[in-house]
């Protein structure tokens, strides 16, 4: 009988764990997207698109679903989703790993300013008028509303509807990975003085904090929020290894 697996995604980790588990016959995979993507990307297993209505609606869908395995592939920074899911997983006695992306560590050259959120980040900006390029995507950007008296350059995967109420914004939809010649090319051609992002690890939107380095621009970077402990995996190939040995202690339980 396959082992039915939820993952949790919004990742490209997710996307490809989905993928390599895709066809087997020992589980059967379902992806859940938390819907805000407008057009997500094609997959080969059954997706789940829209939010579960916090703890307990996610717990009523591994009851409904007989779920086996929770993967926990989310953002770094979806810290809310995370705790969710550590604590039904919990209550509800499924199993579950979390994908753990290393964060990015500061290398000579890296201009880097430490924030905890969004204000914070407004506050580093400073007084004076400043060219910014917001790498934080949709949920993030309203705070900056604070700060008019900065140029900003704005790239989300979607549309920012409503866009927002600031004088000077440009907008730029795009879809990672970003190589680092083109996030030089687009801070040279935009004047960025500054680069305010997340520390979201990988190498799908590294080429930004690379790019900046190289040019010598500062970045304001995000901290990450605190993540609950859990089994946990740092890439795609360690994933797969941790579901096979869960899969061979559950075969030798007989469940």
């Amino acid at each position: 009988m396959a082992h039915r697996i939820l993952i949790l995604g919004g990742t490209t980790e997710a996307r490809q764990l989905a993928g390599r588990l895709a066809g087997r016959t020992d589980v059967a995979v379902t992806l859940s997207l938390a819907g805000r993507t407008v057009d997500p990307v094609v997959l080969p297993v059954p997706v789940r698109r829209g939010g579960f209505g916090g703890a307990q609606g996610l717990a009523r869908y591994l009851s409904d679903e007989r779920i086996d395995l929770l993967v926990d592939a989310t953002h770094p920074y979806a810290a809310g989703i995370s705790r969710n899911a550590a604590e039904v997983a919990s209550v509800a006695g499924v199993s579950i790993v979390a994908l753990r992306r290393p964060a990015w560590m500061p290398v000579p050259g890296d201009r880097w300013t430490l924030v905890e959120n969004g204000a914070g980040a407004v506050a580093a900006l400073g007084e004076k008028p400043r060219r910014v390029f917001l790498a934080l995507g949709r949920q993030e950007i309203a705070d900056f509303e604070a700060a008019p008296q900065h140029a900003y350059v704005i790239r989300s995967v979607d549309p920012v509807e409503p866009p927002l109420n600031l004088p000077t914004a440009t907008y730029i939809l795009a879809r990672g990975p970003f190589r680092e010649e083109d996030e030089q090319e687009l801070l040279t051609s935009q004047r960025i003085d500054v680069v305010v992002a997340k520390n979201s690890g990988g190498a799908a939107t590294y080429g930004k904090i690379a790019a900046a380095r190289e040019l010598g621009i500062e970045v304001v970077l995000l901290r990450r929020p605190q993540l609950p402990e859990v089994p946990a995996a740092a890439s795609v190939a360690e994933l797969l290894d941790w579901i096979d040995h869960w899969l061979d202690s559950v075969e030798k339980r007989g469940v």
